[in-house]
């Protein structure tokens, strides 16, 4: 075996091995929520602590890790969903509802990814390096230039259009992200209802409403 295969191999079987830890810690996380530790995930995945800061450095870089991994399956699900046969005001729909089925699907994972706060050793984290808007920023970053591209891919905007769609995109993905964040939470009504009421506010109903006081003049 010359040293090129065996490096191959070596690669191979290391990425196999973080995909395993990573595995691990998902099911951690899906038990735990905010609260899943080092320890439980290492215990989890048989292996000792100081073996799991080996591939991940520590809680930051296994978070990094696990965002990456959800955050690559929710944009692979939302262009599925932007792509599937439906009219435009139906792959809205699609899009939106699959990233709220998404975190209710797995309420710990969101969580975990953007509420480490609630872990009761979070200011301990904080002091160590981990904050929570360094980490939880770049994720919705990364969703708002993905669904810019998907929507400046996918609808001709004319000049300008790149940027503008970039604005659409980080404005949808911070839409769905605090009303589904207060929604996750509170239940106030169903995801369908939700996502009627986001649609038809990207739609334009909010323009085509009247004001409460719009018929006293001064």
């Amino acid at each position: 075996m010359d040293s090129t295969t065996q490096q191959t191999d070596q690669q191979r079987s290391a990425d196999q091995r973080r995909r395993e830890l990573l595995e691990a810690a998902d099911r951690v996380v899906l038990r735990d929520g905010p609260q899943a530790s080092m320890n439980a995930i290492a215990a989890e995945a048989g292996i000792t602590k100081p073996i799991l800061y080996r591939h991940f450095g520590d809680k930051s870089g296994l978070y990094r890790a696990l965002a990456k991994r959800h955050t690559d399956a929710l944009l692979d699900a939302l262009r599925a969903a932007a792509d599937a046969p439906a009219t435009r005001r139906g792959r809205v729909e699609n899009t939106i509802d699959t990233y709220l089925a998404t975190i209710e699907a797995a309420p710990q994972v969101y969580r975990f990814l953007m509420h480490p706060a609630e872990d009761p050793h979070a200011a301990e984290q904080s002091a160590r390096g981990f904050d929570i808007g360094r980490h939880s920023a770049p994720l919705l970053r990364r969703l708002g230039e993905e669904l810019g591209k998907l929507i400046g891919d996918r609808v001709d905007l004319g000049p300008g259009g790149s940027e503008l769609a970039r604005v659409w995109g980080h404005g949808i993905v911070g839409m769905m992200h605090a009303a589904g964040d207060w929604w996750l939470g509170e239940r106030p009504c169903s995801r369908t209802q939700l996502v009627t009421s986001l649609v038809d506010l990207l739609w334009g109903r909010l323009a085509e409403v009247e004001d409460r006081d719009a018929d006293t003049g001064p």
